[in-house]
């Protein structure tokens, strides 16, 4: 096996999304720490032009010959003329399933539609063109080799963690009367708020628990809508938090919901960023009972797991924690050490490691 840590590479980066994009981010850092990252991508609206500019870009600094192109999320749409434009090896972040977020998390498309049959393809020959794959859980890796075809080894789990210059534990001044329970979204179908409305109204009799909800999306309003159907006093909607205010806001609650709460198939193949963030402030943290989350955390040991769209079971978690603040307190102390153990950026960096040896070394599997 190439062992290329042992020298700097000349790695080029292209994600679709923008670069600053979470994921595009966490594994541009962790690739930058031992090699030379060189971005062909700007953040610029919309997608497709952004798109354009970033195969331009490789088309023309292509001659300088990389030792790897980085193909970071939403990289499916590039994947076909990055490959046609080289043979250089290509590591390729597909983080989540164009096929399943069209087809089943948003349900845009049926399956076996035409729209439908585009994305699976689009998915399969993107994995099929990389030299090795990322992905964010075990459990979606097992989505990906049962849906696609792909073998195993050609897919390394890279879990997401999150920036720790900005979230880690800070001191704060605990409210004396309130239970503060904070989460943030962009209120896609995925994140099941509605679950977490039915648990407020489950608490309503609690006066002094105060759920805030976070973010902005093309649901908010519905969510909105629903609040006001079930009469809540007890959820507060803030609007969109930005990204510098983000770690304040969090270390002001008391406990985080890092989800995902809706019972749809993918929700259970992934870990929320937001739940990386939780854990790395030292926050006790409410999760989906599902195979995802059951990869890094024990129920009652790192976080409290409650079952998808479940809201008796939300809001009983929700009260128990309330009730205990000495769980409170050992549930925030075990996450804290839970992600120093396993999601720090230098364990990021292992992991990306040996990813980029994989793909330099190994032969194409298709």
């Amino acid at each position: 096996m190439t062992q290329s840590a042992d020298r700097r590479l000349d790695i080029f980066f292209a994600p679709g999304r923008e670069p600053d994009y979470i994921r595009n981010r966490m594994l541009w850092q962790a690739l930058a720490v031992r090699h030379q990252v060189t971005p062909m991508t700007e953040a610029v609206r919309p997608a497709a032009w952004r798109n354009v500019r970033t195969l331009g870009r490789l088309a023309r600094q292509l001659r300088h010959a990389p030792d790897l192109i980085l193909v970071g999320f939403y990289g499916q749409p590039l994947m076909p003329a990055v490959r046609a434009l080289t043979r250089r090896p290509i590591l390729f972040d597909a983080y989540l399933s164009t096929y399943d977020t069209v087809c089943f998390d948003r349900a845009w498309f049926r399956p076996r539609s035409v729209p439908g049959r585009l994305a699976y393809a689009l998915d399969l020959w993107s994995c099929r063109w990389a030299d090795h794959i990322l992905l964010d859980t075990q459990a979606h890796r097992d989505y990906f080799v049962q849906t696609f075809g792909l073998p195993p080894a050609k897919i390394s789990v890279v879990y997401v963690g999150c920036d720790e210059a900005h979230f880690a534990p800070r001191p704060v001044r605990p409210s004396p009367d309130k239970l503060q329970v904070f989460t943030y979204t962009s209120f896609l179908r995925l994140h099941g708020v509605e679950h977490i409305l039915h648990a407020a109204k489950r608490l309503e009799q609690r006066t002094e628990i105060v759920i805030t909800i976070a973010g902005a999306g093309s649901h908010l309003a519905d969510m909105q809508r629903l609040a006001e159907r079930l009469n809540l006093r007890n959820v507060r909607f803030p609007g969109w938090i930005p990204f510098e205010q983000l770690p304040e806001r969090i270390a002001q609650a008391d406990v985080c919901l890092g989800g995902h709460f809706s019972g749809v198939p993918k929700a259970g193949r992934v870990i929320a960023t937001k739940t990386f963030q939780f854990l790395a402030m030292g926050k006790p943290t409410i999760v989906a009972d599902n195979p995802a989350n059951r990869e890094a955390m024990a129920h009652r040991q790192d976080a409290f797991l409650c079952p998808p769209a479940d809201p008796a079971a939300l809001a009983e978690a929700i009260s128990e924690l309330g009730d205990d603040p000495a769980l409170r307190h050992r549930l925030g102390e075990a996450g804290l050490a839970l992600y120093r153990r396993r999601f720090t950026a230098s364990a990021t960096v292992d992991a990306v490691q040996a990813a980029l040896d994989r793909a330099l070394s190994e032969p194409r599997l298709g």
